[in-house]
């Protein structure tokens, strides 16, 4: 094993690199602009750059460093193809190939969301798991598989795509990718907001949501917590189809750990327990002592899992 390897998690805003000893100890991280203008023609020329000057600035052998793992936010294949990353303005790419001929590196690429889930598995809230389930809650609801310590992508990169699991068949209104019920439209940022305002116009409770102009997922998470009856009533259904969904998925790979991250799981304690009384109450037997914790590692888990993924 070489001495050292590289993280880079590749952001809408942002390009997120890190160096690492191949033991996992970061020895240095820092950020890119993302230049997403003639069809993110930039981005993957400006990570090697920054990748080739971190080398030279750190005197460091190329022949001491074990890889470059990057994680985009899109369907990646095992080959380390992209068929599309709308968020970056990609048609197809071959990151992989692209990536080891600028820097003559080896390289590996993943699923941004994918890639974060084994860097949770790797060294944060996880850490010892081989096999692993993540969620993330933010404005939509991503998700991670780990089996046996590796990444699943499945045939067309999609696997993991936790968010767009179709939980209520009887869903009127269309999610972002054009379905209708996917657990992104119920447990994501949004997704909370949109039910607490369905919640407020079917019941008559009082409630300090309906004196708010703009209702964010916050001031329902923090409703919650101080028991207002609308909020409750709205993580109740939440909770159930976090709960219910995790339940499902537990059963196809019998989880050591299941890891909720995002912007949304810095509600804590109060979240995990919602999620988990309908976790326990759905899922298979074998399953139903499987821990549910928050993720650790916060906006670092994507360069911890891509660094990860060239070990």
């Amino acid at each position: 094993m070489r001495t050292y390897c590289f993280g880079i998690d590749v952001g809408g805003t942002t390009v997120k690199c890190g160096l690492f000893r191949t033991d996992g100890t970061l020895v240095e991280k820092w950020e890119i602009p993302t230049r997403k203008d003639n069809n993110g023609e930039q981005i993957l020329p400006d990570v090697a750059a920054a990748v080739n000057a971190k080398i030279e600035e750190k005197g460091i052998s190329k022949d001491d460093v074990e890889g470059v793992g990057i994680g985009v936010p899109g369907p990646v294949n095992s080959k380390g193809e992209v068929p599309r990353a709308v968020n970056l303005y990609w048609g197809y790419k071959n990151v992989v190939g692209e990536l080891e001929e600028m820097t003559g590196l080896r390289a590996k690429a993943g699923n941004d969301a994918n890639v974060a889930a084994l860097g949770e598995a790797w060294k944060g809230a996880a850490a010892g798991s081989s096999d692993v389930i993540m969620v993330t809650l933010g404005t939509g609801v991503g998700g991670g598989i780990i089996v046996d310590g590796k990444i699943v992508t499945g045939h067309h990169g999609a696997g993991g795509e936790i968010g767009h699991a179709n939980v209520d068949h009887h869903e009127t209104e269309s999610c972002n990718c054009g379905n209708k019920g996917c657990l992104e439209q119920f447990g994501s940022a949004t997704g909370i907001v949109r039910m607490a305002k369905k919640e407020l116009a079917a019941s008559g409770e009082n409630s300090v949501l309906r004196d708010m102009d703009d209702i964010s997922a916050k001031a329902v998470l923090d409703a919650f917590k101080e028991n207002d009856p609308v909020a409750v009533a709205t993580m109740e259904k939440v909770g159930e189809q976090l709960g219910g969904s995790l339940a499902i998925f537990a059963c196809v790979t019998d989880p050591e750990t299941i890891v909720i991250g995002g912007g949304v799981s810095k509600a804590g304690q109060p979240l995990i327990d919602c999620i988990r009384k309908y976790y326990k109450e759905y899922t298979f037997s074998s399953c139903k002592d499987t821990p549910i914790v928050i993720a650790t590692l916060g906006n670092d888990a994507g360069i911890y899992g891509a660094a990860k993924m060239v070990l």
